[in-house]
Parts: structure tokens; sequence; C-alpha cells
């Protein structure tokens, strides 16, 4: 029970982080952009993926994915 809870604080600290990524580097987002669509793109095929395997990590693994998919879609939403 506990572990889920630590795994939902860490989907939502992607908010914050991609928030921060966002203020420190506006100039290289523009650049960047398209990359981190598909990062996000790549990390969402890597959790069907992941899902289908069967190993004793699965679910942090999952959890990190999402946490990299909030992440760069927060960055790219920031910085319109």
């Amino acid at each position: 029970m506990l572990t889920n809870l630590f795994y939902l604080l860490l989907m939502l600290a992607g908010f914050p982080a991609g928030l921060l990524l966002a203020k420190l580097c506006k100039d290289e987002i523009k650049k960047w952009r398209k990359r981190l669509f598909i990062m996000s793109g790549a990390s969402l095929l890597l959790i069907v993926v992941v899902s289908f395997l069967n190993f004793e990590y699965k679910l942090p693994v999952i959890i990190s994915l999402f946490f990299i998919i909030i992440t760069c879609l927060t960055v790219v939403w920031k910085s319109y």
C-alpha cells in the first residue's frame, strides 16, 4: 500500500519537474519540441511492451516511463 503511494507521488512529481525544466531552458525547448514528442511516444510504446513481459520490476519501470511522459508533455505544453 505504501509503495503505491510512493509511485503516485513519483508520477505527480513529473508536473513540477516539467515546469521547472520549461522555466530553466526556454530557448532549447523550441529546438527539442519534436524530440520531446518522440521521447513521449517511445516511452508509451515501451510501456505497452513492458506490460506484456513478465519480470519482477515491471511496475516500477512502467511508473518511471509515465514520469518521463508527464515531464516531457509538461515541458512542451508550458513552452507554448
